[in-house]
């Protein structure tokens, strides 16, 4: 048994499959350097963007392994989203995330235009993301989407791991 609360988040008005993944520019973080890209610069097939909680957070460090478990980065490219910053994307990164790289969203601006912004209880002024996956195609069209409706909330990878093989056939 957890020894937290289990926290239903309000409804929110996300980014749904059959719609275009909003486009931003943020750095994206690779286990050497980052530099400011476009979402639009990055897609040019089958991709997968997953939001979380900062770097450090339990759920971060689950679903990372997860993705790392499975292979996803062998398959199709894995961009992350969260508020941390480029220094401490590149610690996640250098634990696990292989082959992923991390977008930094400080002002959680791009969290907000995906509809998955999720104020932190005690934390006066801090949002972060609360976890979401975004299966895009070439166009970046959203062919998959799942957002988390309490916190703490882990996607089902066994259906984002079948939306993932539906798109690569």
């Amino acid at each position: 048994m957890p020894e937290f609360d289990v926290v239903e988040l309000p409804e929110t008005d996300h980014v749904t499959a059959g719609g275009t993944a909003p486009e931003f520019t943020r750095p994206l973080v690779d286990e050497e350097f980052w530099e400011d890209r476009s979402l639009s610069e990055i897609v040019d097939g089958p991709t997968l963007l997953v939001f979380h909680p900062m770097d450090g957070a339990f759920q971060t460090t689950y679903v990372y392994n997860e993705i790392d478990d499975r292979g996803w980065s062998d398959r199709l490219p894995v961009y992350g989203v969260s508020i941390s910053s480029p220094y401490e994307h590149k610690d996640l990164l250098a634990e696990r995330g292989e082959g992923v790289k991390v977008f930094s969203d400080p002002s959680a601006e791009v969290i907000e235009s995906y509809g998955v912004a999720h104020d932190i209880d005690g934390m006066a002024g801090v949002t972060e993301a609360r976890p979401a996956v975004f299966l895009l195609d070439d166009d970046r069209v959203v062919r998959y989407a799942w957002v988390g409706s309490e916190h703490p909330s882990f996607p089902d990878y066994d259906a984002v791991e079948s939306a993932i093989d539906d798109l690569l056939e």
